[in-house]
């Protein structure tokens, strides 16, 4: 299915002379102590070097057979759908979180909660009706993997435990559950999940956001490659 991949991260130093870099030109600067320096412009710190952005090198997609391809590609159009919703949700997260932090009075804490759960609902209401069986699923578990929590956990948070009960009992209905997390270390679509988005970050298709999940994209690829 997929070639071995080497487990690396590649940073490029730049330690000579360069232009056209960015959105000034750098031109190399002899210090009689300590060699060349670079200097770039708008900025008066002279560099020994430059650090890029860090680049993840992606191994060759390779299928079995046409089912294969035709069921990852399926899960890249829905990933790649749902991904921003997850996103957004992180960020709404964070920002009421740090909202709360500030405030003390819980009369108050209560309606600002309330004002980002209407804005949130009517925000996104009808767009996530739209969404298939398989999407909402997907759309679950992106939103551990960008919040750290489960959207089960979320509502209860936000809501009443009851309320969050009731949200899940509904959901398992159309066999979606709100416990759901997201898992790449022993769940095989997980993984490919994770692949899809590392995949379109890196061409720009999806807005990167670092995952509240700890793990080793390369090791998970390691392994998955070896249990083929």
């Amino acid at each position: 299915m997929l070639k071995h991949v080497a487990r690396q991260i590649i940073y490029i130093l730049l330690l000579w002379p360069i232009f056209g870099f960015g959105q000034g030109s750098l031109e190399p600067e002899k210090d009689s102590l300590e060699g060349k320096y670079i200097i770039v412009k708008g900025d008066s710190i002279p560099r020994k070097a430059i650090d890029l952005e860090e680049v993840m090198i992606l191994h060759k997609l390779k299928f079995d057979d046409k089912l294969a391809r035709r069921r990852y590609l399926i899960l890249r159009r829905k990933t790649i759908k749902v991904f921003p919703y997850a996103k957004l949700a992180a960020e709404r997260l964070e920002t009421l979180t740090q909202r709360l932090a500030d405030i003390e009075n819980k009369r108050e804490k209560k309606r600002y909660t309330k004002i980002i759960q209407k804005y949130i609902e009517e925000e996104f209401t009808e767009e996530l009706k739209n969404l298939t069986k398989t999407e909402g699923q997907i759309l679950v578990k992106l939103i551990h993997r960008q919040t750290g929590v489960t959207t089960f956990d979320l509502v209860k948070d936000l809501r009443s435990g009851w309320r969050a009960f009731w949200y899940n009992s509904t959901a398992n209905v159309f066999n979606i559950s709100l416990k759901e997390t997201f898992d790449p270390e022993n769940d095989k679509e997980d993984y490919l999940i994770e692949d899809i988005l590392q995949r379109n970050f890196q061409n720009g298709t999806l807005e990167y956001q670092k995952s509240a999940l700890e793990f080793d994209f390369y090791e998970l690829t390691n392994k998955w490659l070896a249990n083929k």
